[in-house]
Formats: structure tokens, C-alpha cells, sequence
């Protein structure tokens, strides 16, 4: 096929089968027999209709008015894609996307996408972007699994945990698309057992996110807004957490906080603040503790404590699970220790 695509675009003549059968290695060669002709003839009709359904320009036509029959070739104009070409407007968002997928989860995606860039002439600065860049956390487990799904139209299956209950339950949804609002991370589509559209914070997600179903399945409704289903949802049951921060490694717990100070009334070394943060989603929370390092240490409630010492024994590479640190085992204290 490659070398099929080389011969017709490397002609201005329409070239006829019998000069491609000549000149393209793979197809029968020609042994004055019925047998080897018909043979050629399927191979060429089928190799004719894949460069279409690939989408390439194969034109038929004829080169002079003596020609007896058709040929064939590809145009070059019509087959090479355009220049990239971006104002400076539009190089600068790609920059500042580039910039905010910065993740272990997109990362790779994103520094793939600004090297094809730049290979075909694009200037695309990603360290210099106007104003702030907001922080988006790509870092929920089952985002790119999502992604994925909502890309190719096909339904998933995970737990899920709703706010305030502890046990999680199977959902099956038909993905519309995935969204970032407030910090948080939603992912919006119709849920196959309620049937009714449901917005679901990623957070709450249980484990992998499992692909059903045939690719291409699923058909989003036209001009469906997500974020009136991610507004639209109930108010949820908050929890006030207290975590002591020090140094400047945990500035967006600082910028979380509706309060600094200890309430507790104990004594805080110089350099370092008690925040009291409302959250609705503890387990959102301890991976921002954990993330911070030496920088934060979870104090109250119990279960966030819980979780950001089994996040830290996960990266260190201890395989334990949530039930191994529980509440019902550790003291608060000796786990904010360790």
C-alpha cells in the first residue's frame, strides 16, 4: 500500500493499472494467464477502495485524448496536509494548555503534543504564558480512563461512593464528557440503572474504570450543557479538618483554609499555621496533605488521617490497604506522627 501511494504521487500522468501492476512490487505479475489477471484486478480494486476509506485523493482520469483507458494518481496539492500556522493568540493558549496538563497523567501526552509542533515549524513557547496559571489536578486516578471513554463513545462501570455513605455501589454510564469546576474534577452521562443524566465527582470513584459495551455506542444528546448538571447538584455534607502547615510547600492548603489558627488552643512553633478547612470529599483533601509532604500533617478528623498515612505508605511502596490504617487500629496523634 505504501508503495502504492509512492508510485501514484510521484506521476503527473494518469498512470493505468497495467503500468501500476508493472511498477508497484506485490501485486501478480502478469503470465499471459486468465488466473494471474483476475488475481490482479481483485487486488487492485480492493487496494483502490482502502486509499479511499483512508481518506486519500486517488483521482481517475485521463492524460491525453488518445488514452483508451482510465488511469490513475494521486495530487500532491490535494494530498499533503496545510501548514500549521497559529497567531500569537492562539500559540499562546496551546503554551498555557501545555503548562496546566503538566501531570503524571497527561504529561506525556502534552510534551508529545508540543514536540510535533515544533517539528513542523510551530513556535509554541510553554514558559511564558500572560497572567496566573490556575492549578488543575490531573492527578485522579480514573481521569484519562474517562477521557477515553468520553473520545470513543463507549459506556463504563465503576464504584461509586455518594457523599456521606461509606459503601460504594456499581454504576454504568454512558459518558457525555468530563469537566473541571471549583478544583474538582466531574464526570457527566446518562446513569444506565437510574436512567437519568448524573454528574459524578471523580473523587468518589472506587478503583478502575471499566470500558462495556461496543466502541462508538454511545450518542451524546446535541448541545448538552455539563455544567448545568455539575450546578444542579445537591448540597453535600461538609467535614472541618485541621492541618498544620509549615514553610511554603503547602500553599494550597493555605489557600483552601477558612481559618488559621489553632483552635484547639495548643501551642504552634514559630513558622508554622493550623488551617481549618470545610470539605465535603476527605479523600480529595488528604491527597492534596499528602502531596505537600513534610510540608502538612493531618490532625482531625480520624479518616483524613487515615488516608494521607496510607497515600504516604503507598509511595513509599508499602502495599497496604485503607482498612490496614484504620481508625479503629491507629491514634490520631500516632498517625499524624507518622
Amino acid at each position: 500500500m505504501v508503495n502504492l501511494v509512492l508510485c501514484l504521487l510521484s506521476t503527473r500522468q494518469f498512470l493505468t493499472a497495467e503500468q501500476v501492476r508493472r511498477s508497484v512490487p506485490g501485486y501478480e505479475p502478469d503470465d499471459s494467464t486468465n488466473r494471474a489477471d483476475e488475481a490482479f484486478k481483485r487486488m487492485f480494486e480492493r487496494d483502490k477502495a482502502e486509499l479511499r476509506d483512508l481518506g486519500i485523493p486517488l483521482e481517475t482520469g485521463r492524460t491525453s485524448m488518445f488514452d483508451v483507458e482510465d488511469g490513475y494518481r494521486i495530487a500532491r496539492r490535494d494530498y499533503e496536509l496545510p501548514e500549521i500556522e497559529f497567531d500569537p493568540a492562539e500559540a499562546a493558549a496551546i503554551g498555557l494548555a501545555s503548562r496546566l496538563w503538566q501531570s503524571a497523567t497527561l504529561g506525556s501526552a502534552a510534551r508529545t503534543a508540543l514536540l510535533k509542533l515544533r517539528a513542523g515549524g510551530v513556535d509554541v513557547d510553554d514558559r511564558a504564558a500572560p497572567g496566573a496559571v490556575p492549578h488543575i489536578d490531573a492527578g485522579e486516578p480514573g481521569l484519562a480512563a474517562l477521557l477515553d471513554a468520553v473520545q470513543t463513545r463507549r459506556a463504563v462501570r465503576f464504584d461509586y461512593r455518594k457523599s456521606g455513605s461509606d459503601v460504594a455501589t456499581t454504576r454504568t454510564v454512558e459518558p457525555w464528557g468530563v469537566l473541571s469546576w471549583h478544583g474538582r474534577w466531574y464526570f457527566v452521562g446518562l446513569d444506565r440503572e437510574r436512567q437519568a443524566a448524573r454528574a459524578f465527582r471523580l473523587s468518589r470513584i472506587d478503583g478502575a474504570v471499566r470500558t462495556t459495551g461496543a466502541v462508538g455506542a454511545v450518542a451524546r444528546p446535541e448541545g448538552i450543557n455539563l455544567l448545568q448538571y455539575v450546578r444542579g447538584r445537591g448540597p453535600e455534607e461538609t467535614t472541618s479538618a485541621r492541618i498544620r502547615v509549615t514553610g511554603d510547600g503547602a500553599g494550597r492548603l493555605r489557600r483552601l483554609a477558612r481559618a488559621t489558627g489553632s483552635a484547639s488552643g495548643e501551642y504552634v512553633s514559630a513558622g508554622e499555621d493550623e488551617l481549618v478547612i470545610d470539605t465535603s470529599d476527605v479523600r480529595w483533601l488528604a491527597r492534596i496533605v499528602a502531596a505537600a509532604g513534610r510540608h502538612a500533617v493531618a490532625l482531625e478528623p480520624p479518616e483524613l488521617v487515615a488516608e494521607v498515612v496510607r497515600l504516604l505508605r503507598v509511595g513509599a511502596g508499602e502495599p497496604v490497604g485503607t482498612a490496614e490504617v484504620g481508625t479503629a487500629e491507629v491514634g490520631t496523634e500516632e498517625m499524624a506522627r507518622t
